[in-house]
């Protein structure tokens, strides 16, 4: 049983990693955030120490040390700028990391990673959960197993905001990276990952609602578009009364994905945990793709 302690446990996609914790086998014993309504803790680890700054959270990971009782992984769900602090918090009090998507918003950082686990001979997992998706598995094996060279992709993922999501720091570009990033990652990833590196990445729209563009990678041109708008769900989604769409044609072929999207952290720690997680250089290509942002004026 590994012991875990988490940043950011009031945030969405918190609970999936606590789930996972659970689900694993292992224990949380303690979790960290500004926000102190956590109820959903008593629902998975109720004995859970809960600290509300970084400064309580060392201290926590320094008397747990002392009583021969470390740490084993931290994992973070912080916004996205702050990852690359609390990556290095982690590392610099002996934790392995379990970190969600982006690892983190600029490239650079990555490098700075590099560093931090050689000195603390700790590692760095990112979560790639589309890489485990039994869908994109199959579409992996038959792009590999194919006799064609080159694909032609069409990506629209289309997923609602209300108007808090500007107010948040989702909605600013230099905390969350921007549309690309915060909704983007997931399939710029899998793309790069069945489809190769990016040769040529042509941004026609970035809005802060909105981006599209032209991505040519080693075996595929790939035409996007991604939105916050509802106003750009299709006519199908909105029959259904469904605030999302996912779609990705590859040859005019649908790829239907949408089932188990969300489901795929458990399987994500398990690997992680048999020393098979995804770590800085399988987040490389998706993170220096989603820095488009820095092309174009719109961004800002």
């Amino acid at each position: 049983m590994k012991r875990f302690a988490l940043i950011g446990a009031a945030g969405f996609v918190a609970e999936r990693h606590i789930r996972a914790i659970k689900e694993t086998g292992n224990e949380l014993v303690c979790a960290m955030d500004t926000f102190d309504v956590m109820g959903r803790m008593d629902s998975y680890f109720p004995e859970a120490e809960f600290v509300t700054s970084e400064e309580e959270l060392v201290e926590f990971l320094q008397s747990a040390k002392e009583k021969g009782e470390s740490v084993d992984y931290i994992s973070i769900c912080s916004p996205n700028y702050l990852h690359i602090k609390h990556i290095e918090l982690a590392l610099k009090n002996g934790c392995d990391v379990i970190c969600e998507k982006p690892l983190v918003i600029d490239s650079e950082d990555l490098d700075k990673i590099k560093e931090w686990e050689a000195e603390s001979r700790k590692k760095v997992n990112t979560v790639l959960q589309l890489r485990y998706h039994p869908t994109i598995l199959k579409l992996k094996n038959e792009i590999e197993q194919s006799d064609k060279d080159f694909f032609d992709i069409d990506l629209k993922y289309i997923t609602s905001r209300g108007k808090w999501y500007f107010k948040s720091w989702k909605g600013d570009v230099t905390k969350s990276g921007g549309i690309a990033t915060n909704i983007g990652i997931h399939f710029f990833d899998m793309l790069t990952w069945i489809f190769g590196e990016v040769q040529q990445n042509n941004v026609s729209v970035y809005e802060a609602t909105k981006s599209s563009g032209e991505l040519i990678l080693e075996k595929a041109k790939v035409n996007w578009f991604l939105s916050l708008d509802s106003n750009d769900l299709p006519e199908v989604a909105t029959k259904a009364g469904k605030r999302t769409f996912r779609s990705i044609k590859v040859d005019g072929k649908e790829i239907e994905f949408s089932d188990g999207f969300t489901d795929l952290h458990t399987v994500t720690y398990q690997q992680i945990l048999a020393g098979n997680g995804f770590g800085v250089v399988d987040a490389g290509e998706s993170i220096r793709l989603t820095e488009l942002r820095n092309f174009n004026p719109l961004a800002h």
